[in-house]
């Protein structure tokens, strides 16, 4: 069996597990990796990731040093958030005909941020073969696919609600920073208001659900709000004290003609009691389903970028949806 050849962009806390997670899967093969910050420029992948295996393979400044010494199949891409700079980042390697699986949040659904890019690319894929899709946890599963998926076994469906409480303290630095955490609540706010802090994804994944359903949304709303810490919190990575930020309150919803139809809501902040994800559709049947202890966003986030890949490669050249996959599943021998 031809192995894949991935090479990974981005070599923060996700792209560094989904380096580890790939060396582990027999149907891989790492043959690079790309980050642009300079410190890191140059050094070998076995000293940032552990693994004696990746011994002699360094990490480059660009896609285009990469491709000198070889093509990859797929770029795991974990580098932004954003579409836009997502898109400019991975242009050169569609433009030579190499697929990218993406973490970036806002690439869910391009259509809602970037239409126009959205063509372009679409566009280029289809020119030069290759393949490009975003996925994860949230979003990419928990708030649209799963609930998509759900729907399966209704005859109707009338309104779907997903509601997500995170214990962000078991979450990564990063993820700690962006919902605010020890930021005084005038501050956060300023950066909610701004774009700039809380978390990405949540009208994509709106979008993507009201897309799958058919329904044309006449109205979003959406409402962010900062959750204040009521006693001390010591985190791996931040102290935070009494009305200081510990995490983000955010809520979408998608109405059609006055009618509320979707409706999301997420409670990520630090040591958040009973989390969960539950998904209630109203419909016929009636589903109702409670995920205890949600899913980890970190751990899985990582497992669904790598068990995207062969149904990727799988799927028609273009900047694809994840609706427009197989249904996901966990990866280990390619069939």
């Amino acid at each position: 069996m031809k192995k894949v050849k991935v090479a990974q962009f981005g070599l923060g806390p996700i792209g560094l597990a989904s380096l580890q997670l790939a060396a582990s899967n027999p149907w891989m093969e790492i043959v690079g990796a790309i980050d642009n910050d300079p410190a890191k420029a140059g050094r070998s992948l076995a000293e940032f990731t552990g693994l004696g295996s990746l011994d002699g393979l360094t990490v480059s400044p660009t896609l285009e040093e990469v491709f000198r010494d070889t093509q990859p199949d797929v770029i795991l891409h974990t580098a932004t958030s954003r579409a836009r700079a997502t898109l400019e980042q991975m242009r050169p390697a569609l433009e030579f005909g190499v697929s990218v699986a993406s973490t970036c949040e806002e690439l869910i659904f391009p259509k809602l941020k970037v239409p126009e890019l959205f063509e372009e690319y679409h566009a280029l894929c289809r020119h030069t073969g290759a393949r490009m899709v975003a996925t994860g946890v949230n979003p990419g599963f928990v708030m649209d696919l799963l609930p998509i998926c759900l729907t399966g076994v209704c005859r109707s469906v009338d309104h779907i609600k997903v509601e997500r409480i995170v214990d962000a303290t078991t979450r990564r630095q990063p993820l700690q920073a962006k919902i605010g955490s020890g930021q005084s609540p005038a501050e956060f706010r300023t950066k909610l208001h701004a774009g700039k802090a809380g978390h990405a994804g949540l009208r994509e994944s709106l979008a993507l659900v009201a897309h799958a359903m058919g329904w044309t949304l006449d109205a979003i709303d959406e409402r962010s709000e900062p959750v204040v810490a009521r006693h001390e919190i010591q985190t791996e990575f931040f102290t935070v004290a009494i009305g200081q930020v510990c995490g983000i309150h955010q809520r979408v919803s998608g109405s059609v003609a006055g009618v509320e139809k979707i409706s999301l809501e997420i409670q990520m902040y630090l040591e958040a009691p009973a989390p969960h994800d539950t998904i209630v559709i109203s419909g016929r049947p009636n589903l109702n389903m409670t995920i205890a202890g949600g899913v980890a966003g970190d751990d899985a986030t990582v497992a669904s970028l790598i068990n995207v890949v062969p149904r990727l490669l799988a799927a028609p050249a273009g900047l694809r949806l994840l609706t427009e996959l197989a249904v996901p599943s966990c990866v280990r021998v390619l069939a």
